[in-house]
């Protein structure tokens, strides 16, 4: 691996990390790709310090809307122009399939030019006069923000927080997972290059890959740190937003997710069929939102999962470089073992193994941190199995007998981040989405995003919102301006 891909940067200067040394590993092989050094405490506050300069610098600070949008373009064009090498290195990294990372960099670069057009469309409000004044409200830049991120989509959950903090006129603090930093540093060549092309000041951005008990802790807690939007586990998120609340600073946490997938009797089952194998076995499971309890209608249920495992036995294993893969590796040995763990669990609880229920054997996969898509039934909703987060490729089946049965179980889980629901019935499509407790919800497809459309969590699934044009907002304060407008003092002084 390139030593520009194992370098860090901080404060605007590419380095070793004064930290602790870290290996990244393919998930495909079990071989190492790099070794990085972490970013120390010590590094996280000078990147802090340089941010806060950058941000109050006249060439940065002064710039008009549009003239920040000039950097989002020209970010997104560079991160299109090397969407295949991000794309490799992300695969190499995660282990995700090369047709998943080159659209995961397309939609990266989609994010920074989204962002760049909403932010010179965005208006200021002139609000209702309410005496003998005008009054407006502006937003101001917060100054510095942290973004953390999780290893299973990082460059495109890194341009979902750095497009809208640098919009908002930030400087941005990223701290990359540890197992997977390698595409973050390169996308934050790309943008340090942007940032010199256009003569703006390289310490709006710092790339700084560690643990989340050091980096992440000092990123969150360092008083020039106004804002901090987080990616990850919900005990994780927990813990930030406690320091968020004792800083009086605001937090977007997107969290975990259990996610229902719902098929009626009179859904299109062919489309069905595709739609819940994508929910839960794209990305090798190992998504906040994927569909990984399945409900269908009881008259149904057993024929339509009969043919559902069929299918999945079908599916193609192996390393995200080859063209057929339909599922990868998971992201690292620890994580695969901790999804056997579950499937252990499951049995435990009484559930059958349809299919999978293990790794897979022979040649090329003894290295790599594999496990084959899994089907399991006979558990109550009300089994860890049902009520825990597993992300990984693991669905569990289970049958419901009416609507409000439906809605029951669905909604009997901590979380509420996405569902989704096949039905041909537009009035029952519309009745469940609005009954079902969850910040996106899915007819007839799954797992579409668009950086145009807000994304939010509820209950254990997260606080705010990410996409859409207020996304920008989110990264700025308001402020409200009066103008007086008469020639008469205030009749109090008088």
């Amino acid at each position: 691996m390139p030593k520009t891909l194992t370098e860090i940067l901080v404060a605007g200067r590419w380095r070793r990390g004064g930290g602790e040394p870290f290996d990244t590993v393919d998930p495909a092989t079990g071989e190492v790709l790099a070794t990085v050094h972490a970013a120390s405490a010590e590094e996280v506050d000078e990147a802090a310090l340089a941010a806060a300069r950058a941000a109050v610098d006249p060439a940065w600070r002064d710039l008009l809307p549009h003239q920040r949008a000039r950097l989002l373009y020209r970010i997104a064009e560079l991160t299109e122009e090397a969407a295949d090498e991000l794309a490799a290195t992300q695969t190499a990294d995660t282990g995700k399939t090369l047709t998943e990372t080159r659209a995961l960099a397309l939609s990266a670069a989609g994010t920074f030019r989204y962002t760049a057009a909403a932010l010179e469309t965005a208006e200021e409000a002139l609000t209702p006069s309410r005496g003998a004044y005008v009054t407006m409200s502006v937003h101001e830049p917060i100054g510095v923000v942290g973004a953390i991120n999780p290893w299973n989509s990082p460059v495109a959950s890194d341009a979902q927080k750095i497009a809208p903090a640098l919009a908002a006129g930030n400087a941005v603090l990223l701290k990359p997972a540890a197992w997977t930093p390698l595409v973050s540093l390169a996308l934050g060549r790309l943008i340090t290059r942007a940032l010199t092309e256009l003569g703006l000041p390289t310490a709006l951005l710092s790339v700084l890959p560690g643990s989340g008990r050091v980096v992440g802790d000092a990123v969150v807690r360092h008083p020039l740190v106004g804002r901090i939007g987080f990616t990850g586990g919900t005990k994780t998120g927990r813990s930030i937003a406690a320091i968020a609340a004792q800083k009086l600073i605001p937090a977007s946490l997107e969290l975990g997710g259990k996610s229902p997938t719902i098929v009626r009797a009179d859904a299109d089952l062919e489309q069905a069929l595709a739609g819940v194998m994508f929910g839960i076995f794209s990305s090798s499971g190992q998504s906040c939102i994927a569909g990984s309890r399945l409900f269908v209608a009881r008259e149904i249920h057993d024929e339509f999962v009969r043919e559902l495992v069929t299918r999945v036995g079908k599916l193609r294993v192996g390393p995200g470089t080859a063209p057929d893969t339909q599922v990868g590796p998971l992201v690292h040995a620890e994580h695969r073992d901790s999804v056997a763990a579950y499937v252990d669990l499951a049995r435990s609880e009484g559930a059958e193994v349809l299919c999978g229920g293990a790794a897979p054997e022979g040649t090329g996969y003894g290295q790599g941190a594999y496990y084959l898509p899994t089907v399991l039934t006979g558990l109550p909703n009300s089994s860890r199995t049902c009520q825990e987060e597993i992300f990984g490729p693991v669905l569990v089946t289970l049958p419901y007998d009416d609507e409000d049965d439906l809605v029951r179980q669905a909604n009997d889980s901590v979380y509420g981040l996405a569902c989704g629901i096949w039905t041909r019935d537009h009035r029952a499509a519309w009745r469940l989405a609005r009954r079902i407790d969850a910040g996106t919800v899915w007819i007839n497809t799954y797992k579409q995003f668009s950086a145009s459309t807000p994304f939010s969590g509820r209950k254990d699934s997260g606080l705010g919102t990410e996409k859409g044009r207020d996304a920008i907002r989110a990264y700025q304060r308001q402020k409200s301006l009066y103008w007086g407008i008469s020639d008469t003092p205030l009749p109090w002084a008088n």
